[in-house]
C-alpha cells in the first residue's frame, strides 16, 4: 500500500508556493529569478525545525523576502549593462487577477517599471506593505531593520510610489474594447484607426535586450508611434496577427509576424484610451506566454 501522506514542511511550502512566489516576482519582475528564490528558500525551509516555528506562513515569506533582497541587489548591477529599454518579464495570468483590481495593479507593467525605481529594501518594504499587507514587526524581521525604521522606509517608499504612479485605469471590460480596436487597426495597419485610440501622449517602452531590434529610448507621442511601428512592418512587408490576451492582469496582445511570435505587448487604458505601450521582444523573457502563471496576495 501506498503512503500518500506529506511530510509537514512540503505541506506548508506547497500551501503558500504561489503567494511566494507572487512575492518575489513583484520585488524582482522576473519569473526566472522568482523561480530561483522559491528554489532557495526550499532548501532553507526543509532545514527548520518546524516544531519552534509559531506561523509557517511568516516564515517562508520571511525566507523568501531575504532571498529575494540577495538577488534584487546582484540584478540591479546586472540592469545597470542591459542593452536599450528594461521592461518586466510578463507573465500570462488567469482572468481572476484582472477581477482582483488590487493585485492586477500591483504587477502591472507600469506599476512595476515605478518600482524599479526604489532601492531594494524599499522596494521590499513597500510590496510587504502596500501589496501584501504585512505588519511592520513581521516586514522588519524580514529586511533586518527595526519596526521603527520599517515605517519611515514604507512611508518615504509610498510617497516616491504616489508621485509616479499611472493615474486610475478603466475597468477589464472597458481595456478590453479599447484593445481590441487597437488590435484591429494594427493588424489592418490603419494609420487613422491608430490614432483613434492612442492617447496623444502615448509612451511606448520596447525591449530587446540587445537581441532584437527596438527602439534604445522611449517613444512618446501618438504620431511617433505609428510611424515606428507602421514604418517597421512596412519595411519588413510581414503579415501581423495579434491573440488577445491577459498579461499581468490586464488585457495585452501576443504579436506574431508572418505567423511567429515576434513579441508581448502590454498595454495602460486609461480614460478609453492607450497612455501606455510595453513590448518586450527579449526571446529570453518569453518563455512563459504559453501557459498561465497563478498570482495571489494570499
Amino acid at each position: 500500500m501506498t503512503d500518500h501522506t506529506t511530510d509537514p514542511a512540503t505541506e506548508a511550502f506547497v500551501a503558500h508556493r504561489n503567494l511566494l512566489f507572487t512575492i518575489a516576482y513583484e520585488m524582482l519582475a522576473s519569473a526566472a529569478d522568482a523561480e530561483d528564490v522559491l528554489q532557495e528558500t526550499w532548501l532553507r525551509w526543509i532545514e527548520v525545525d518546524l516544531e519552534r516555528v509559531s506561523d509557517r506562513r511568516a516564515y517562508l515569506v520571511r525566507i523568501t523576502t531575504r532571498q529575494s533582497l540577495n538577488r534584487l541587489r546582484a540584478v540591479k548591477r546586472r540592469r545597470e549593462a542591459y542593452v536599450g529599454q528594461w521592461l518586466p518579464e510578463p507573465l500570462l495570468t488567469t482572468p481572476d487577477v484582472a477581477e482582483d483590481v488590487e493585485l492586477a495593479e500591483s504587477v502591472s507593467m507600469a506599476l512595476m517599471l515605478v518600482l524599479e525605481t526604489l532601492s531594494p529594501t524599499e522596494r521590499a518594504v513597500f510590496v510587504l506593505r502596500e501589496v501584501f499587507d504585512i505588519g511592520y514587526d513581521e516586514i522588519a524581521a524580514a529586511v533586518g531593520k527595526s519596526p521603527a525604521a520599517v515605517r519611515q522606509i514604507a512611508h518615504r517608499a509610498r510617497r516616491h510610489v504616489s508621485a509616479r504612479r499611472p493615474r486610475k485605469a478603466v475597468s477589464p471590460s472597458d481595456a478590453r474594447a479599447v484593445v481590441e480596436s487597437f488590435r484591429r487597426a494594427l493588424e489592418t495597419r490603419d494609420p487613422q484607426g491608430l490614432l483613434d485610440v492612442l492617447a496623444p501622449d502615448v509612451v511606448l517602452v520596447s525591449d530587446g535586450g540587445g537581441v532584437k531590434r527596438t527602439a534604445l529610448r522611449p517613444v512618446v507621442g501618438a504620431g511617433k508611434l505609428v510611424r515606428f511601428y507602421l514604418g517597421g512592418s512596412a519595411k519588413t512587408g510581414a503579415t501581423i496577427t495579434c491573440e488577445p490576451t491577459l498579461v499581468n492582469g490586464s488585457p495585452a496582445l501576443v504579436l506574431h509576424l508572418d505567423g511567429e511570435i515576434d513579441g508581448v505587448m502590454g498595454l495602460r487604458v486609461e480614460e478609453g484610451r492607450i497612455t501606455g505601450v510595453y513590448y518586450v521582444r527579449n526571446p529570453e523573457k518569453l518563455t512563459r506566454v504559453g501557459t498561465e502563471t497563478p498570482l495571489t496576495l494570499r
